[in-house]
């Protein structure tokens, strides 16, 4: 529930800043992807759809239209990480197999520069 909430709570924050932030507003002006955060087992999640400029998002973990998808073995150890707000942590996770990235990790790495931007 945690996790659900925390995603919702990203939305929010990037929606926002999509309008309010000059810097994010030119970051994802000229950017479409879809980015999908999700628990391995695909009950909880969020697709972040970013559209030139406007962003947008739809809840669960199983969108198959995706550009990359992060995805967590469990939604405790996803709300740790992801709460921290720590770029070691992510890394940590990675590399015990936590977090894996499923697709083009460039629009990873461009989803959490953005993110940076609003935080």
């Amino acid at each position: 529930m945690r996790f659900s909430l925390l995603l919702l709570i990203l939305y929010q924050k990037l929606k926002r800043a999509s309008v309010k932030n000059a810097a994010f507003k030119s970051y994802i002006s000229t950017m479409s992807a879809k980015i999908l955060i999700k628990t391995a087992d695909g009950k909880r999640g969020r697709l972040f759809i970013f559209q030139k400029g406007s962003v947008s998002s739809l809840p669960g973990g199983n969108h198959p239209d995706f550009d990359v998808a992060l995805v967590w073995s469990d939604a405790r150890t996803a709300f740790k990480v992801m709460a921290s707000g720590s770029d070691e942590e992510s890394f940590k996770a990675a590399a015990h197999g936590k977090l894996k990235v499923e697709g083009m990790a460039v629009f990873a790495q461009w989803f959490t520069e953005g993110v940076k931007l609003i935080l």
